[in-house]
């Protein structure tokens, strides 16, 4: 009697093989989105989107399996996709905790959004259309490694904006350098603020002794290549771009 109560625990509807398949190939594919979030040094990497992809595979199928028991006909009716609705809502408030905005540069909000494809292609597992799983994960490597140069090219030859966080040294005449090198590039600056010592402007670290740090932002041809060419003035210590998480 307890083999047979064993066996109806770990062999009832909605836990057979075809399921732990599902919750494989969710794990599996939304382990390969975090392992590329994790490569480029962003927050969410391959823990967070395998465990969001997973979790959002098992809810599903707790939506689908796991109320056998207390349906009965013509007096309980379940909605399956009721549960599943929660997930794209609940996964939301997960991803806007990763976003931060700071003096108007928005950071994370491609890794919430991969947070949020992950969900769904563990649902799409959890589903059974295995099928669609894998060209989600197929297209997000799409977009990350072939899209995004592909905007760059075309970014580095239309006006363009971008918003840096510049770190120089103190008393060395840097700024006017800066703006020259901006000018001779076509570059117009809209916006600079300069960053009080102790300030957090920047993404990283502020300003140390003897060194100014301001946000600035240029608009025109080609400044996606600002940051780089900047950096290479003399006396310029630190460059953070800090426009939105384009990767």
């Amino acid at each position: 009697m307890g083999t047979a109560l064993a066996d109806g625990l770990f062999t009832g509807p909605g836990q057979g093989w075809r399921q732990i398949v599902e919750l494989l190939v969710a794990f599996g594919l939304t382990a390969l989105i975090g392992l590329e979030r994790e490569t480029r040094g962003k927050s969410a990497g391959v823990r967070t989107q395998a465990i969001v992809g997973t979790s959002s595979a098992l809810i599903l199928l707790v939506s689908k399996y796991g109320f056998g028991d207390v349906l009965a006909q013509g007096a309980v009716v379940l909605d399956p996709s009721r549960v599943a609705a929660q997930i794209v809502s609940g996964i939301g408030f997960l991803g806007a905790g990763i976003i931060i905005t700071r003096r108007g540069a928005v950071l994370g909000l491609t890794t919430a959004a991969a947070i949020w494809e992950s969900a769904a292609i563990g649902m799409a597992a959890a589903a059974g259309l295995l099928m669609l799983a894998v060209v989600v994960t197929a297209l997000h490597f799409v977009i990350v490694l072939g899209v995004a140069p592909l905007v760059r090219r075309l970014t580095a030859r239309l006006p363009g904006s971008v918003q840096m966080y510049v770190v120089y040294q103190d008393g060395r005449g840097i700024l006017r350098q800066l703006l020259q090198v901006c000018d001779t590039h076509r570059w117009q600056l809209t916006s600079i603020v300069t960053d009080p010592p102790g300030g957090q402007l920047g993404s990283r670290t502020p300003a140390m002794p003897g060194e100014v740090a301001i946000m600035m932002t240029l608009a025109g041809p080609g400044v996606v290549d600002a940051t780089k060419v900047l950096a290479t003035v003399d006396g310029v210590t630190r460059v953070d771009q800090m426009n939105d998480d384009s990767e």
